[in-house]
């Protein structure tokens, strides 16, 4: 048998490592963002255009390369960051293993431009599926501009199984995040499609958090810190009553990186144990300084997870400095047995006593000397046991009437509501019990689907302009979420930045629903959708259904609930709700028989 392992051509490695690091977009945004950080940048500029499908460009204020370096850099393995081993235990820096921009070039096309402080001329350079087409010097300032162009040029079934602009955008917007919130004292600008969408001046990390999440989140930020012989804990939480059902605010960084840890998350959560309404999950920015020597952040081609030396102290180290803070900050409920100095008796009056109150009573009042005294005489016992037994009647039957709502007449009862959360009703021999709630969203979001796709909404006139108030990355989802709103019936002008104006919304909606439908759809913006979010008019349909449902607890009227029913089955799509959960069951008559032996 013949020799049958070869060496990989170069540009085929490259392409297999991209596949590694580069994953969509924001995957480039990271490592370049990154990287401009490990320049000693003051400023770095993100450029965007089409969700980084066919520009992303960063451009910063940093050391530069000389002309041999930027030569080197797009070469595998190639780092300035590493001389041996043992360094990888003392990083400092983002990047370091010297694959990011040679991976970057293999799928994509990447101009660089670059110029040291020393060097009288910048160097430029095109590189287009590793190979280098051209290399020259040109006239730039100091810093390093890197554009990639055309992301997976070369490898169309990963530029396929791109998200639509939205998805895509989001991801990039979580990375700028991610990197802005870790470097506050850098200066950070963001355009998408020639729009700003984040202008951040340099500045201290609450401040780089309100000019990122909005003016509202800075009344709720409570302030951590802590400082051990294992770690120093720093950085905010959100009191529990800001609390949300969806993650999209939950930040951890160790040693200004960015890191994913379910195991912090559950510190956290247990230090606001008893504070969170059920279903809400806290927002936190969290950051942990370690010596580099007791964690290991080369586990994972993304650098996000990380492996502590000592997780279990920096658990309880994490757990107690959260509870102490919300404790501190009058956040936690807490007993105070102390006397209230409201109630004392007022200095001028401790030595008064009490006075009788003047009262003027006419003693000689007798309403039984009235002629119509007699309506008033007292009844026999009997006619009281007959009143009792009458009122107690009634009671019982009013109690049992709400709890089925239903006529007390069971015959002509076809549907009835229990516990004001599920329709019951027969079908077949079996019983049917239907999740009201669920079951609206699924008829709601068919509704507005239909309708948004074929632009038939309906819209209503609002009797006085609705302003609401954007933070900057919910207006970078609504100018690309525009189109979809109006199809969906919403009109609404700019009146700034940071404001729009509603002037209309759809028909099958209510004025007071307006913030609650515009937060429920940035949230799922803004948090992981899931895989089965195809369109912008997807994930607005299930926004919608999801904030006009009717919840569960309310109370509905027969003729109701057997609308509902009837318009449930009367869906393309019965057995789920929009959001992948089951909308009913059945029990068969053998299986209630079998609850009865």
């Amino acid at each position: 048998m013949g020799d049958i392992i070869t060496l990989l051509p170069d540009h085929v490695a490259n392409q297999i490592a991209a596949g590694e690091v580069v994953q969509r977009p924001a995957s480039v945004v990271k490592e370049l963002m990154e990287n401009a950080i490990d320049a000693g940048s003051t400023h770095v500029q993100l450029i965007i255009k089409e969700a980084g499908k066919v520009l992303i460009q960063v451009v910063d204020n940093g050391k530069g390369m000389s002309v041999t370096d930027a030569r080197m850099a797009f070469e595998r393995h190639a780092t300035s960051k590493i001389k041996a081993a043992s360094d990888l235990f003392a990083l400092n820096t983002k990047g370091f293993r010297g694959e990011a921009l040679a991976s970057i070039a293999a799928v994509a096309h990447v101009e660089m431009l670059t110029k040291t402080a020393v060097d009288e001329v910048a160097t430029q350079i095109k590189i287009a599926g590793s190979e280098i087409q051209e290399q020259e010097p040109i006239v730039a300032p100091q810093g390093t501009s890197i554009a990639v162009k055309n992301l997976f040029f070369n490898i169309p079934a990963r530029r396929n199984f791109l998200k639509s602009n939205t998805v895509e955008l989001r991801h990039i917007i979580d990375e700028f995040h991610r990197v802005a919130l870790a470097h506050p004292q850098v200066a950070f600008t963001f355009f998408q499609g020639g729009q700003e969408l984040f202008d951040l001046p340099a500045a201290n990390l609450r401040k780089r958090i309100v000019h990122i999440f909005g003016s509202k989140i800075d009344e709720k930020l409570v302030p951590v810190e802590e400082s051990t012989s294992v770690s120093s804990v720093s950085g905010f939480v959100i009191k529990p009553n800001a609390a949300k059902r969806t993650r999209g605010q939950q930040f951890f960084f160790v040693n200004d990186r960015f890191i994913k840890s379910p195991f912090m998350h559950h510190a956290i959560m247990n230090a606001y144990e008893g504070l969170l309404v059920d279903g809400t999950v806290p927002g936190y920015f969290i950051f942990f300084n370690l010596d580099p020597q007791t964690i290991d952040i080369n586990i994972h081609p993304t650098k996000t997870e990380v492996k502590f030396e000592d997780e279990q102290s920096l658990y309880a180290i994490l757990r107690s400095c959260v509870k102490h803070s919300l404790g501190m900050f009058n956040v936690a409920p807490t007993l105070d047995f102390e006397r209230d100095p409201n109630l004392d008796t007022p200095y001028r009056q401790v030595n008064q006593s009490a006075g009788t109150p003047q009262l003027e009573v006419d003693s000689s009042f007798n309403p039984f000397k009235n002629p119509d005294a007699r309506r008033f005489s007292k009844p026999n016992e009997s006619s009281w046991e007959s009143l009792y037994v009458e009122v107690e009647s009634q009671r019982v039957s009013s109690s049992l009437g709400n709890e089925l709502n239903a006529t007390p007449d069971y015959d002509t009862v076809k549907v009835f509501q229990l516990m004001n959360r599920y329709i019951v009703s027969s079908i077949g021999s079996a019983l049917l019990l239907i999740d009201q709630q669920r079951a609206h969203e699924r008829i709601l979001y068919e509704q507005f689907l239909k309708t948004i796709t074929q632009k038939k909404t309906a819209s209503q006139q609002l009797l006085f302009p609705y302003k609401l108030e954007l933070n900057l990355t919910q207006q970078a989802f609504l100018s690309d979420l525009e189109e979809v709103l109006v199809e969906a019936g919403f009109i609404f002008e700019r009146d700034s930045n940071i404001t729009i104006i509603i002037k209309g919304i759809p028909s099958s909606s209510s004025e007071k629903e307006i913030p609650n439908i515009f937060e429920n759809l940035f949230n799922s913006l803004e948090s992981d959708l899931p895989a089965d979010s195809f369109s912008q008019s997807d994930v607005l349909s299930k926004s919608l259904a999801k904030t006009l449902s009717i919840k569960r607890g309310v109370s509905m009227k027969p003729e109701e609930q057997q609308r509902l029913l009837d318009d449930l089955f009367a869906c393309k799509e019965t057995q789920v709700s929009p959001f992948n959960r089951q909308i009913f069951v059945t029990l068969t008559q053998e299986e209630l028989d079998k609850k009865f032996t």
